[in-house]
């Protein structure tokens, strides 16, 4: 026996506003879509991603340091407002 357990490991991600990691399920993953971030609930839009806690907080973290743009390799601001908006109704 090789001693590995048959228990498939959980994929983490790393939240780029406050930096933690945690379970990719946790997260929210985003995705540039012609200069504007655009959540992608069940992470099957096609082309690179970032990932942020669904909340207020890491949303405004990411934000101020810039790090949509840096995550999704896009140059110049891009729009969050549908994020946002996403958040914001997600929330309790």
């Amino acid at each position: 026996m090789s001693g590995r357990t048959h228990v498939r490991a959980c994929p983490e991600r790393t939240c780029v506003g406050c930096r933690e990691r945690a379970a990719k399920s946790d997260l929210l993953r985003i995705v540039a879509v012609e200069g504007a971030c655009v959540p992608d609930q069940r992470g099957t839009l096609p082309g690179r991603g970032a990932y942020v806690h669904p909340a207020s907080v890491c949303l405004d973290l990411a934000v101020r340091r810039r790090a949509f743009p840096r995550a999704l390799k896009v140059q110049g601001p891009l729009d969050v407002a549908e994020v946002r908006r996403y958040v914001e109704q997600a929330a309790p």
